[in-house]
């Protein structure tokens, strides 16, 4: 039997294709190993964010080659579909797919066995207008599913190649995403992240169907228990979507709202759609229909031309809006967008030091925003034992709780008081399991 092994560069929803290019496998007749392992095909999903992940891409591809020069080396994703001539200029690269057009991939392999030739199967992503389906019927990792809403962005953030290498905001039809969303339910997921691209831009393309929409009519699946939300732009934060939280008891009270930089002026020279005051407006609502919210973010820091005054700036409106972690990144280049031909590029030491800062920063915000749950009984679904007897999961606020208890409640809804706040771990006692018919209090938590 024929064996396939995969490997993922980058992003959550990297991931989730990277599943769904294996059920296309399995349901071949592929046997999985792992990437490691000497294997007939191998297949690099690549990331192509910064000029480091298109490093890091050839770099795993190289190994994949070393590994077994006779394998079929394909290689999909980002980086294949933004410069896929570069890919197929290494030695050993068989086939090329890129962001789209995955479902092709077996078939350039049956190809290439007999022609021998390789095969570029990128095409012009800009020109694609309709969301490519990829069913992803369970994950091999039991407890959270992801099921991926949309594709592409339409916004093109000066920072930012991915309209480049996702093409424009296409939306999966409504009847699929919840027809998918029943059968994770049946293969036993409590919880669903909705996952994209541009998440929460989802419906921007159809006429009379929107996010908000569709939160309301996942609402509505039974045996769902958790929403979660994988990321969403103040942009996309309607009223509409507002309403549609509020009215959930499903949507768990964490949300990832990117704000990349605390001030106005790095705001615009990064293209963003919003200013600090919308973005705080947006968030003081978020907190009035979800009590208790915790809210994750991304901030680039030293973005070209950032001043000392606008880092300040960013620092103290993160420090007032209280998130209850921070995803800090240095700018960092990325040929061929508006912001790497900037002028005013600030130096790696700056750069260092403003990250630093925010970590510092994100640290002190995550322990305050943990210790006001000391004492409380947080709904957790855990996800890992660990040999000292202890379980950790996630809470739906997203905090990260240890407890001690038995492998069966794996992927299970547990009651768990937090005793002792910490970061980037809490310690919790267990309470016990949720019941699933009696409709709890503690639904949002």
């Amino acid at each position: 039997m024929a064996t396939v092994a995969f490997h993922t560069l980058g992003c959550k929803v990297n991931h989730y294709e990277t599943e769904a290019i294996w059920q296309l496998f399995k349901e071949a007749g592929y046997d999985q190993t792992d990437f490691d392992q000497t294997s007939d095909v191998y297949v690099i999903n690549t990331c192509t964010v910064t000029n480091t992940g298109d490093k890091k891409s050839r770099q795993v591809i190289r190994r994949a080659i070393r590994k077994n020069p006779d394998a079929v080396v394909c290689v999909t994703g980002c980086y294949a579909q933004t410069s896929p001539a570069e890919v197929m200029e290494i030695p050993g690269v068989d086939i090329v797919v890129g962001t789209q057009d995955r479902s092709k991939m077996l078939g350039y392999i049956e190809q290439f066995q007999k022609e021998r030739q390789p095969i570029n199967g990128v095409g012009n992503i800009m020109k694609n207008r309709v969301y490519e389906e990829l069913d992803v019927p369970d994950f091999s990792n039991r407890t959270r599913a992801s099921l991926k809403i949309q594709e592409g962005c339409n916004n093109f953030c000066t920072f930012c190649i991915i309209p480049w290498a996702r093409g424009l905001l296409r939306s999966r039809q409504p009847d699929e995403v919840l027809a998918q969303a029943k059968q994770l339910v049946e293969a036993g997921y409590k919880e669903i992240v909705l996952t994209g691209i541009h998440t929460g831009g989802y419906g921007e393309d159809f006429k009379s169907y929107n996010f908000a929409a569709l939160l309301h009519d996942l609402e509505q699946v039974e045996g769902l228990k958790r929403i979660r939300i994988s990321s969403i732009e103040a942009s996309q934060i309607t009223e509409e979507v507002i309403a549609a939280i509020d009215a959930s008891e499903k949507i768990v009270n964490h949300l990832h709202v990117p704000l990349q930089s605390g001030s106005d002026s790095v705001l615009k020279r990064m293209r963003r759609k919003y200013t600090t005051a919308f973005y705080q407006e947006r968030l003081t609502r978020l907190k009035e229909a979800l009590p208790g919210l915790a809210v994750t973010t991304d901030v680039i820091v030293g973005f070209p031309g950032e001043t000392a005054e606008e880092f300040q700036e960013t620092y103290q409106f993160i420090q007032s809006i209280g998130y209850s972690e921070l995803h800090v990144f240095p700018y960092s280049k990325r040929t061929g967008t508006p912001a790497a031909r900037m002028e005013d590029q600030v130096d790696s030491n700056t750069k260092n030091e403003r990250v630093h800062a925010l970590i510092e920063l994100s640290n002190q915000l995550a322990k305050v925003y943990a210790s006001r749950h000391e004492g409380n009984i947080l709904e957790v679904i855990p996800e890992e034992a660990h040999e000292d007897g202890t379980l950790t999961g996630y809470a739906g606020n997203y905090l990260k709780v240890s407890f001690e208890g038995g492998t069966p409640l794996i992927g299970e809804r547990v009651y768990v008081r937090l005793e002792q706040a910490g970061y980037p771990v809490n310690e919790g006692t267990f309470v016990q399991i949720v019941e699933e018919d009696v409709s709890t209090t503690a639904a949002h938590v």
